[in-house]
């Protein structure tokens, strides 16, 4: 085991400062997804180093500049970093770490501006399963309808929730991404389906976390407690010895850094929302 989440978080604090310092631009793995979660983590109450936000704050604090550094060139997609910068920078003004306010109203706009005729964002549309630095349609429009509520764009958030209610849940990731939004009984019914013998959803931190994510909401199901536990258990059992975990990516086995930290960063939210409260 790699030391469930104080590991976690002490891996987090030392990488998300790394790409921005050793590349000069910003990225939606360690500045987004990461960043997030290490947000998260301070809102709950834990330990973490804000100093290792520092840039992430600044960054966060200037959406005019988010289509400058959408980070790897392979992973360059535009409307999906607004939407991780986006999603970080909610969180940042929820652990009070920055003053939301004309900021989230300026990323709230580009967010919408991404937003189909139809109510979505077709981010990788054509991927059977999203991917840590992909996420897929389900899982875009749920985290970018986060920020259009979280900016007060309650016109395009309908228009959002009503795409999401007419999209199948065909896999793990979009049934999570249906469950956190809409609270789907039926995308419910898929993760506690799913989940499997080792207590993971597909053997996959990323899927796993988002499964748990989603599962939090819903303590009070019967069984779904004890889901928790073994998804839980999973995470633990399979972090390196560093403090993260290994990166999912479609197909699996491939190396990425993008998706390394962007997984670790899940797992990380996964294991903040789901941690058992103190006695």
């Amino acid at each position: 085991m790699g030391g469930g989440l104080e590991a976690g978080l002490r891996y987090l604090e030392q990488e998300v400062p790394l790409w921005h310092r050793e590349n000069h631009c910003h990225s939606c793995h360690n500045n987004g997804d990461a960043a997030r979660a290490l947000l998260m983590a301070h809102r709950a109450g834990n330990h973490v180093e804000v100093g290792a936000l520092r840039d992430t704050l600044e960054w966060l604090g200037q959406p005019e500049r988010w289509d400058e550094s959408p980070g790897q060139p392979a992973f360059s997609d535009k409307r999906l970093a607004r939407i991780q910068f986006g999603v970080a920078l909610v969180e940042a003004g929820r652990a009070r770490l920055i003053e939301g306010g004309a900021r989230l109203a300026r990323a709230a706009a580009l967010v919408a501006s991404d937003q189909n005729g139809a109510g979505g964002w077709m981010v990788d549309p054509d991927s059977s399963s999203g991917s840590p630095v992909t996420y897929g349609p389900v899982l875009a429009t749920h985290l970018a309808r986060q920020v259009l509520l979280a900016a007060g764009r309650e016109k395009e958030a309908a228009r959002a929730e009503a795409w999401l209610r007419g999209r199948p849940a065909n896999n793990v990731v979009d049934a999570a991404a249906k469950v956190l939004a809409l609270g789907d009984a039926a995308a419910l019914q898929v993760i506690e389906r799913e989940q499997a013998a080792n207590g993971s959803w597909t053997s996959e931190a990323f899927d796993t976390a988002l499964a748990l994510l989603a599962l939090q909401g819903h303590r009070g199901r019967p069984g779904v407690p004890e889901r928790i536990r073994r998804g839980r258990a999973y995470l633990m059992e399979t972090q390196l010895s560093a403090g993260g975990w290994v990166g999912t990516t479609r197909p699996a086995g491939a190396a990425s850094y993008a998706q390394h930290i962007s997984t670790c960063g899940w797992a990380v939210m996964a294991l903040v929302a789901t941690e058992p409260p103190l006695r």
